[in-house]
């Protein structure tokens, strides 16, 4: 039975609303939720069985298993042409005049595909999901159209992607109105996939500052908790914006620039890169990278080899695991933080840390999970992506006063957080007084983490303080 939140959610938001607990089905979630909600949304309007087997029977069909490959090319070499769901990615090959496609799933990165599909869909530059028609291009064709250059003898012919055209960053401000506050975080908790009667308000304005770096350019963050906290849920399955480094080697041609092949890096692609497991991280050339992102993290520019002065928006998250038990105040934090993280040059240019902790483990589905409508994660991806272009410096300025012994750094800080923060509660720029003062208080105590970190590590240089918020009449 629908409850009075699930019956507005579907009432202003139609067709992007989405019945959240279908979505996590396991026959469909096999793909992020991104995809499984797009598919629901766009091919399932009454949510019948029938129509909720057919979208798990198309990603059954279409998706890969990762043991699956060898009888999906045995399918394409014997039929000549084949459908494949996965994330499609176009680089370009200038030496060969080319474009080349990488997919995943069939662990094929030199596929041919022409001129015209990465053109209508320039976000294949960066990775998009869809279904792509392959076709089987053997022998001397395939020679004549690389220059008699190895390469592997497949071709996208056709693509539909994955991605909501009914986007309108205006009417999801507007559609704020319909809901009072603690509706509408109810409504932005539900859609990232979680019970928020499962959480405290601070609770959930903590889950909610996960989403600050997708909608607010250049804001680094770091959040550190035990597992099961759904730390890495939301930028793995809510966004095709973001990049995860799960632990494993990171390369500076990866992250910034690929000087031999001319492609721009994760860093410049990308809205949040994620360093997942951030004890676990490697870097290739350690020097090099920390040198490079301690600059990018003070006004997002880098350079590397012939790429001079490049600048992004991208947004920057460590994660990392640590044990409850042995937490009881943030400054314990740091034995969990690599050594590269373990300076206070670093630490000081990460905006906020969130402390993890203080979010109970998802562990029953039931209890943890969301079962109500919400919005549909392709959309909510897309409406945050658009508002990193809207500006809210003004209105933060107006309302918002720093109380405290406030740094450059500090400053610069709270006002990207909260900016982030307001864009999420209140996109319609209409606050509530006393409701903003509660949602900045918890934004500057993020930045206050990261003060007392800095402390810790060094009080000659970073004497203890308290910094402050308050919202003007």
């Amino acid at each position: 039975m629908s409850s009075p939140l699930d019956s507005k959610v579907r009432r202003v938001f139609g067709e992007v609303a989405v019945n959240k607990k279908l979505a996590r089905m396991s026959s469909i979630s096999r793909v992020p939720a991104f995809i499984s909600e797009y598919l629901l949304t766009s091919r399932c309007r009454d949510e019948s069985p029938s129509c909720v087997e057919e979208v798990a029977r198309l990603i059954a069909e279409h998706h890969p298993e990762p043991g699956e490959r060898e009888r999906f090319l045995g399918v394409l070499k014997e039929r000549g042409e084949l459908k494949i769901l996965d994330e499609f990615r176009v680089r370009v090959d200038l030496r060969r005049n080319m474009y080349l496609l990488q997919i995943p799933s069939l662990q094929i990165n030199d596929a041919l595909v022409p001129e015209s599909i990465p053109r209508s869909y320039e976000r294949m530059f960066s990775g998009l999901w869809g279904l792509g028609l392959l076709r089987y291009v053997p022998g001397s064709s395939a020679g004549e159209k690389v220059g008699r250059r190895s390469i592997t003898p497949v071709e996208l012919v056709d693509f539909e992607p994955f991605q909501s055209d009914l986007v309108d960053a205006k009417f999801f401000a507007e559609a704020r109105s319909e809901f009072t506050t603690e509706e509408w975080v109810d409504l932005l908790v539900t859609s990232v996939g979680l019970n928020p009667s499962a959480y405290t308000f601070e609770q959930k304005l903590l889950l909610l500052a996960r989403l600050i770096p997708l909608a607010e350019p250049n804001v680094n963050i770091l959040e550190l908790g035990p597992r099961a906290t759904g730390k890495t849920f939301i930028y793995r399955n809510l966004t095709y914006y973001s990049r995860i480094y799960a632990g494993g080697v990171v390369t500076p041609a990866r992250l910034f620039f690929d000087a031999r092949l001319s492609i721009p890096g994760d860093l410049a692609v990308n809205d949040v890169v994620v360093f997942d497991e951030i004890s676990r991280v490697k870097f290739s050339n350690s020097d090099e990278i920390v040198s490079k992102l301690k600059d990018y993290m003070v006004d997002g520019f880098f350079e590397r080899g012939a790429l001079k002065r490049a600048h992004s928006t991208c947004s920057l998250v460590f994660v990392g695991n640590i044990d409850l038990e042995a937490v009881d105040r943030e400054a314990a934090a740091l034995d969990y933080l690599p050594s590269f993280m373990r300076d206070t040059a670093f630490l000081d240019r990460i905006h906020g840390f969130i402390p993890g902790w203080r979010l109970p483990k998802i562990l029953s589905s039931d209890r943890h999970l969301a079962s109500g409508y919400g919005l549909a994660s392709d959309y909510l991806a897309e409406v945050l992506h658009r508002l990193r272009g809207e500006a809210f410096s003004s209105l933060i300025e107006e309302h918002v006063e720093l109380l405290g012994h406030y740094t450059i750094r500090d400053e610069r800080a709270v006002r990207r957080l909260a900016s982030g923060v307001v864009k999420l509660v209140y996109p319609s720029g209409e606050v509530e007084r006393q409701t903003l003062s509660r949602i900045l208080k918890l934004v500057v105590g993020l930045r206050n983490n990261i003060v007392r970190l800095l402390s810790t590590m060094s009080p000659s240089e970073y004497p203890p303080k308290e910094l402050d918020v308050a919202v003007r009449a």
